[in-house]
């Protein structure tokens, strides 16, 4: 099959059963996300080259022990993570020499900071004041694809500067600027046609922080990609790669995306 083909067939089915799954009720949306979480684990399992075992053990007991606490715990989870992805953003723009990590714990670390808290504070997303508010989940999506639609038509048509040539080559500065503009435009639609109770600046600062912060993801992605060698995280999407790699830029997003929450919405 094509490639082309093959890449936009697998597209479409992965978004339609992600708005399908978020549409539909929580108990799907959860259960698509749980199963995503299982991939992600393993994934990043394999990147870092940590025991499987060890790593859905791991992720088990964390995300359990979230689960079982109040509502109160899972809300403050993002002052956990926050701090965890501020290192990754100094330490991905640090001049220094991509390498594995090599010890056990800090493998531990990467993996929980960076898939296990993010997927569970995703599971927090699409709730407006403890009522589960699907289109709030799936207008933060089309955003997320907006940009990075858009981001690689106008890096094709008019990229010149590499963004970061280090660690991901084909990225530009001028494709980075055409998802912000698209971005910010989605959101201002977004403002206009949903019903969601919210202002202006929420939705400007959502688009914002994802064409910023999901671009940093998708660095960091492709950093931890390079330190094990490989082009994609997985194989689960045809023409995309892994779980990892259609994720990267929410999971890195998501706690400054709950930040606006607490602080615009």
């Amino acid at each position: 099959m094509n490639e082309v083909v093959k890449r936009t067939l697998s597209g479409i089915i992965y978004i339609a059963l992600l708005i399908s799954a978020i549409l539909f009720s929580n108990t799907t949306f959860l259960i698509l996300f749980s199963f995503f979480l299982v991939i992600a684990v393993y994934e990043f399992c394999k990147l870092f080259k940590i025991n499987f075992t060890v790593g859905y053990l791991l992720a088990a007991i964390v995300s359990l022990s979230f689960y079982f606490l109040n509502n109160t715990a899972l809300n403050y989870l993002y002052l956990i993570v926050l701090p965890f992805s501020i290192y990754l953003i100094i330490d991905l723009f640090q001049n220094k020499p991509v390498k594995q990590q090599t010890t056990l714990i800090s493998k531990i670390i990467h993996l929980v900071g960076y898939v296990v808290l993010p997927f569970l504070i995703i599971s927090q997303l699409p709730f407006n004041n403890y009522i589960y508010t699907p289109a709030l989940l799936v207008s933060i999506f089309v955003m997320i694809w907006c940009n990075d639609t858009f981001a690689y038509i106008c890096g094709k048509l008019l990229g010149k500067h590499k963004l970061y040539e280090k660690i991901s080559p084909k990225k530009t500065i001028e494709g980075f600027i055409g998802g912000l503009v698209f971005t910010q435009i989605a959101a201002i639609v977004i403002y206009k046609f949903t019903t969601i109770q919210s202002s202006l600046l929420f939705w400007i600062c959502i688009a914002f922080a994802i064409s910023v912060l999901g671009t940093i993801g998708d660095l960091v992605e492709s950093k931890y990609k390079r330190q094990a060698n490989i082009k994609d995280s997985g194989a689960i999407m045809p023409g995309h790669g892994g779980i990892l790699d259609r994720l990267d830029s929410i999971l890195f997003a998501a706690p400054f995306l709950f930040l606006i929450y607490k602080i615009v919405m």
